[in-house]
């Protein structure tokens, strides 16, 4: 099973991908993380990352979609995979249907995570995760453990983005609102799209995917 899983910057996709990475034995595909890996990697593809990136430029959707052909050609057991950040626009979501396509693979389900602005705001400024497994945390609704040890790991490196601020969050909104949110209608007339409630607790949105997944 292939699936897209869309929503605003802290909606919440992240974690749910974990989930079902761990449940499902799917993979998760995250741009940035496959931009990280590819830039590091040696490979033909990692050289022509590092050098738009280190040139400070934006990667092309060529090349993101040539990683990701990349991914899905690679034998790795998977029972399908999360698209996580990808695809942004329409031009991408058109590229990564032709990909499937070519693939002989398919885009089985697009989960739109709705959420409130402002409660979406005061969910991410309390913020923090975990620097050794990605496990979020939250002043309000999830502290970190007294201890200072994160409940999955162990580890003790926690971390704030820095642009987990308010008025950064606006911009970044403003650019999902602008560029991501047509995507909501692309794959709403394609019959391929289920919304969850992307502000329920962390187990109801789960169950919610996964009713909408089977």
């Amino acid at each position: 099973m292939n699936i897209i899983l869309l929503g605003p910057p802290g909606a919440g996709k992240g974690t749910q991908a974990r989930k079902l990475v761990e449940e499902r034995n799917m993979v998760q595909l995250s741009t940035g993380d496959m931009l990280r890996a590819a830039k590091s990697s040696g490979t033909e593809m990692g050289k022509k990352v590092a050098a738009v990136m280190d040139a400070g430029n934006l990667v092309t959707d060529e090349i993101v979609i040539g990683l990701i052909r990349e991914q899905l050609e690679a034998d790795n057991g998977a029972d399908g995979y999360i698209f996580d950040g990808f695809p942004r626009t329409l031009p991408q979501a058109d590229a990564l249907g032709e990909l499937l396509v070519e693939m002989g693979e398919t885009l089985d389900r697009v989960i739109e995570m709705q959420v409130d602005d402002e409660a979406l705001v005061a969910r991410i400024t309390a913020r923090s995760t975990c620097g050794g497994c990605g496990e979020v945390y939250n002043d309000n609704t999830k502290p970190i453990p007294a201890d200072g040890k994160c409940s999955n790991c162990g580890a003790s490196d926690f971390q704030r983005r820095a642009d987990d601020n308010e008025d950064s969050l606006k911009t970044r909104l403003l650019a999902y609102y602008k560029q991501t949110s047509p995507l909501v209608g692309y794959y709403y007339a394609k019959g391929d799209l289920s919304s969850v409630n992307g502000l329920a607790s962390m187990d109801e949105v789960a169950g919610s995917i996964k009713a909408a997944l089977a």
